[in-house]
């Protein structure tokens, strides 16, 4: 048993670092197709991580919505737009900005790794049957969460209405 749980968690680690550094990657990468299959990488690196935790509902919307739809769509426009490096602006204080915001954002991280190392996991952990199941997503969705799920469909309604409007005034 105990051999299953460090394999659980090499594979968590791996899966964890893979995401992390390809975030990064997306962040600092120069050229937006980079930073796209970097984004592919994070996005299936998070769904196996929520397959590592049994919750099948959202792993498969994370392929299938996330890394497919949506990653998609970001790959066709970028190809679609076909911009060429010297298009591209001159970002001279690129790094300066990414390192004052991870000074920034470093005190933070800290004391959450803190609290999460303080705190229990075994005892906390989801082992519910239900855990990541549509039932479960769907009860927690529309009772708890409620509002701001319709409050992102309203952001969302609008930015769609917004870009038609931006795109129908450049004709």
């Amino acid at each position: 048993m105990r051999s299953i749980a460090l394999q659980n968690e090499i594979i968590f680690l791996i899966l964890a670092v893979l995401a992390v550094v390809s975030s990064i990657v997306m962040i600092t990468a120069h050229r937006p197709i980079d930073s796209a299959l970097s984004f592919i990488v994070t996005l299936i690196s998070v769904a196996a991580l929520f397959g590592l935790v049994n919750a099948t509902f959202l792993f498969v919307v994370q392929i299938i919505i996330y890394a497919g739809a949506i990653l998609t769509l970001i790959l066709f426009i970028i190809m679609f737009l076909n911009i060429k490096d010297e298009n591209l602006p001159d970002e001279k204080y690129k790094n300066l900005w990414l390192l004052g915001t991870t000074l920034l954002i470093l005190p933070f991280s800290a004391i959450l790794i803190h609290l999460i190392l303080k705190s229990d996991i075994a005892l906390n952990s989801a082992t519910d049957e239900s855990f990541g199941t549509i039932k479960d997503v769907g009860l927690t969705l529309f009772s708890q969460w409620v509002l701001p799920f319709e409050l992102v469909s309203i952001l969302l309604l609008v930015a769609l209405v917004g870009s038609v409007t931006l795109s129908k005034r450049n004709d």
